[in-house]
């Protein structure tokens, strides 16, 4: 066996073991999915940011930078305000209001904020089914990448093997083996983001030689306007990039990460951590496909495993396993809480809320067990048949969540006015929007659809909200 594969084999093991050690600590449902909210700020801001990223942050960002070259830093302003205005606005009320209600879920803060509306659960818990199958999917899609440009390993086989490993540790320790190893993750994300773009400037001989050659190639690929201007400039570059931000308020997975943390004192620290992060590794990953397309050139026929490949061209074997085993680390750490995701729409929103089934707490958590087996099942299904690339696959479902609970959310949590029926209106229109502009051609073409779903999100929970608030 080579050295690349002892250190990805090694970092596997470690996330197993995590699993097996966290698994006499589930007693409870909630146990299972919100960690008996015990959890501090340093493992739930690193949780919260590795879940964040998936593959897309190791291969489809710097996939898109390779083909993009330095317009893709809009992206990356986007998601640092959107990741703040998340830990700043949202995070300490959501902990606060959760736990007054009880709520281990989002479709249960909703019901229980909006007295007992079963129509906002029965929607709610559709739309995360919905696009989490899709995101679940794009990770799964990603491991068997990494698998197959590191080892040559066929790409189902690597499907195969990437989500049953993150099946089982999340089987056997819930929430609490998903955080702590997530926790792991993000330390290894931090590390190859912020140090293989670095070893690949010094291989080619410094930032001036870098630029060199991408200027030779390209002399567009270096300017963060990306040889647009005017309205292709301004929507198609500017806001499309920086649209992405708007979705951090909505994703479900990012969100039980506020309503798990130990106290709301916690929140002001883990804020620090999770923008401390966001300075040091946002700034790599693009630079890992721009130094890439220096070091490849322009020849490579699939931009989105730039990663792997610099990783094995430059770096020491060990070294190498290491870095791609971050990857394999981003691909993880968001899959485990999308599992965990929809393990509790399963379980605790349908299941036990819905159906009105009740079971002991024990009986809850196998219940739960064997849920996420079957939803891993049914993603690597999805996976095999998914034709787009990660970084839009990634989009779509992003859009899809971010439009639907941020604004409803973001509204609730901030002002009292909001009604059930502005919610219930706000999440519809944030799905229907989405996947109205993403199908078609000529709105895609417009602007990335997350901008207008949220928006028209936000502007219709609102109003109905005003028109309702009397009934």
């Amino acid at each position: 066996m080579n050295s690349i594969a002892l250190g990805l084999l090694a970092y596997v093991v470690v996330m197993l073991l995590i699993g097996l050690y966290t698994y006499r600590y589930m007693h409870t449902i909630e146990d299972f999915l919100l960690g008996g909210r015990r959890l501090g700020a340093w493992v739930i801001a690193f949780s919260e940011r590795a879940s964040g990223e998936s593959a897309w942050f190791l291969l489809g960002l710097p996939g898109f930078a390779y083909a993009m070259g330095m317009s893709v830093f809009w992206t990356v302003i986007g998601v640092a305000l959107g990741i703040f205005i998340s830990w700043t606005v949202i995070a300490k009320r959501l902990r606060w209001e959760t736990e007054r209600y009880g709520a281990l879920t989002i479709p249960d803060y909703l019901e229980a904020r909006f007295q007992g509306s079963r129509a906002i659960r029965i929607v709610s818990t559709v739309i995360i089914l919905l696009f989490y199958l899709f995101y679940l999917g794009a990770q799964i899609i990603g491991a068997g990448k990494i698998l197959n440009a590191t080892f040559g390993i066929e790409h189902g086989w690597g499907m195969v093997l990437g989500a049953g490993v993150v099946a089982l540790y999340t089987m056997a320790g819930g929430f609490t083996a998903v955080a702590l190893t997530d926790l792991i993750q993000g330390v290894i994300m931090l590390f190859a983001a912020v140090f293989l773009p670095v070893l690949g400037i010094l291989h080619l001989g410094g930032i001036g030689e870098v630029f060199s050659r991408l200027q030779e190639m390209d002399p567009n690929f270096l300017s963060v306007l990306g040889g647009k201007s005017g309205r292709d400039l301004l929507v198609g570059v500017i806001l499309g990039g920086m649209g992405v931000g708007l979705g951090y308020m909505g994703q479900p997975h990012l969100l039980t990460r506020y309503m798990a943390i130990r106290s709301t004192r916690e929140v002001r620290k883990g804020v620090l951590i999770a923008m401390l992060w966001v300075l040091l590794a946002y700034w790599g990953a693009p630079f890992i496909g721009i130094v890439g397309k220096a070091y490849f050139g322009p020849e490579l026929a699939d931009a989105e495993k730039v990663m792997p490949m610099l990783a094995m061209a430059i770096l020491p074997p060990f070294l190498a396993g290491f870095v791609i085993a971050g990857a394999i680390a981003a691909m993880m750490s968001t899959a485990d809480s999308q599992l965990l995701v929809v393990t509790s729409a399963i379980v605790e929103d349908i299941y036990r809320k819905l159906l009105g089934r009740n079971l002991s707490q024990r009986a809850l958590v196998v219940f739960s067990r064997w849920t996420t087996l079957g939803v891993t099942a049914l993603a690597l299904l999805l996976a095999f048949f998914a034709k787009n690339l990660i970084y839009w696959l990634v989009l779509y479902a992003w859009s899809g969540l971010g439009a639907s609970f941020g604004p409803p959310l973001l509204l609730a949590l901030l002002w009292k006015g909001t009604t059930r029926w502005g919610a219930l209106a706000g999440m519809l229109t944030g799905t229907l929007t989405t996947i109205l502009w993403y199908n078609v051609p000529l709105l895609k073409a417009t602007v990335y659809e997350l901008i207008p779903a949220f928006l028209l999100s936000l502007l219709v929970t609102y109003l109905v909200s005003l028109l309702t608030a009397k009934r």
